[in-house]
């Protein structure tokens, strides 16, 4: 996987997910403003049923499901980017973004790595320096 695949799955993904917990957002904020769900003190005690409450469960959903694809498109970015940078010879890269990844800080690893990482796929172009003439 290129270091340009990895980007774009790595920010798609965070589209997904932003804009699934938009939705979700949005579905809730509705619910709770057009009288579908009725609250007293913090608790919801009754859902009353109507086609708003199903268009705004399946709104729900929607956004979940974009959360879910989101983070799971997130975990196949990160495992990209440990598969490019292992073919590294230096293995620091690759030691960061797994250990950061185990360790739950993977976003970070990842926001470094797509600006400042390495493409494991190229490989770099030997100098040769031009004939010089006397």
């Amino acid at each position: 996987m290129s270091k340009s695949t990895v980007t774009r799955t790595f920010f798609g993904s965070l589209i997904a997910i932003i804009a699934g917990s938009v939705l979700a957002a949005i579905a809730v904020a509705i619910a709770i403003t057009s009288g579908v769900f009725v609250i007293e003190g913090s608790t919801v005690v009754e859902v009353r049923p109507s086609l708003l409450a199903f268009a705004l469960v399946v709104i729900g959903v929607v956004g979940a499901v974009a959360i879910i694809g989101g983070v799971i498109g997130n975990l196949v970015a990160w495992i990209g980017a440990l598969l490019n940078t292992a073919q590294l010879e230096s293995k620091t890269w690759f030691l960061v973004l797994l250990l950061l990844g185990i360790f739950n800080i993977g976003f970070i690893a990842m926001i470094a790595y797509v600006v400042a990482g390495p493409d494991g796929n190229r490989t770099a172009t030997p100098f040769v320096p031009s004939p010089t003439t006397a």
